[in-house]
């Protein structure tokens, strides 16, 4: 499965996001140019988090993003749901049933074996991801990180 790479800036924004103080805030501007990623584009992706319940907005001259819930209650798979959908990537269409070597319908009572085992494998990457938690990634950063994180984009509560 290949994500597109707006699902990285995501992760990224989301776990430098939950490196600010309790009420603190960075504009879409300053999360681009600490990425250097295109502004725009990503205050789309922030927008489509803020919808998800992912993140809140502030208005004004000092708005900017925050999280909406706790870094422990935000999962990997929120963020990457929010930006590319829950779909599962493998959608079978019944090959087996078509072309020359076409098996007859009642050989194809059971669910097929290799869309099975597709939505077996989309069930466990997403139960991975669900396990993972945006505090259990905080957790994992050396603390100069949060340090440098925090200089460059906080803007302290209204």
């Amino acid at each position: 499965m290949k994500l597109p790479e707006s699902t990285e800036w995501a992760l990224h924004a989301v776990a430098s996001l939950a490196q600010l103080e309790p009420g603190s805030t960075a504009s879409a501007a300053q999360l681009a140019e600490y990425f250097d990623l295109p502004p725009a584009y990503l205050a789309k992706q922030l927008q489509s988090l803020v919808r998800a319940g992912v993140l809140a907005a502030n208005t004004g001259p000092r708005g900017g993003f925050r999280l909406a819930r706790p870094a422990d209650q935000v999962t990997m798979l929120d963020i990457v749901e929010a930006i590319d959908g829950s779909s599962a990537p493998y959608v079978c269409r019944e090959l087996r049933q078509q072309g020359t070597g076409a098996a007859a319908p009642e050989e194809c009572r059971e669910t097929c074996f290799l869309a099975a085992r597709m939505a077996d494998a989309h069930e466990a990457w997403r139960a991975s991801l669900r396990a993972v938690t945006i505090a259990d990634v905080h957790a994992t950063l050396p603390p100069a990180v949060g340090d440098r994180t925090r200089v460059l984009l906080e803007r302290p509560g209204r």
